[in-house]
């Protein structure tokens, strides 16, 4: 419980360490050119999608309730660190290890959304059953009482007269 409640607490500090990671990476192993790829993809694209997965994992209510990922969640962000954590070493394998983490990437973000949607399903269901709406009434109430007490208003309310004519009544003069 204690790793999946650490990687809840570490969702937002990861969009900004992350991205802070590639360029030390790239200031520490790599030299020339690639600059410009981690100044304008790589850290940008890590940053904004590390917070729409935070975002939509925190946007799920038993996330929030128990303050903890799923273990799902778990195992999906840690192999994604993991990975964009070793492309900030820019080993020979790069290009392996970076599609690997887009990868990893895609795999966490479509796994989280089928979790939100999953968990907002159920919970619009349960809020659109009509047996769960009002404990120990009945779905339909039945009709309403046709007599009202003469002055209460309220009652009335909702209620409609319907007052029958006779047939040749419609252009008839009073007598």
């Amino acid at each position: 419980m204690w790793i999946r409640r650490a990687l809840f607490t570490w969702l937002f500090p990861a969009a900004l360490v992350l991205p802070l990671w590639l360029l030390v990476g790239w200031g520490v192993f790599q030299s020339g050119w690639a600059i410009l790829w981690v100044l304008f993809i790589a850290a940008p694209s890590v940053l904004i999608g590390e917070l729409l997965i935070a975002f939509l994992v925190r946007a799920r209510a038993s996330v929030r309730q128990a303050r903890a990922v799923s273990w799902q969640d778990a195992a999906g962000i840690v192999l994604w660190h993991g990975l964009t954590i070793a492309v900030g070493f820019f080993p020979s394998a790069f290009g392996w290890i970076l599609t690997g983490a887009i990868v990893g990437f895609l795999a966490v973000f479509w796994s989280t959304l089928a979790q939100l949607w999953r968990e907002s399903a159920s919970a619009l269901r349960r809020a659109m059953d009509p047996d769960l709406l009002a404990p120990g009434a009945p779905a339909d109430p039945g009709p309403a009482p046709s007599s009202t007490p003469a002055g209460d208003a309220s009652s009335m309310r909702g209620q409609v007269i319907v007052i029958a004519e006779s047939p040749g009544a419609a252009g008839a003069a009073p007598r």
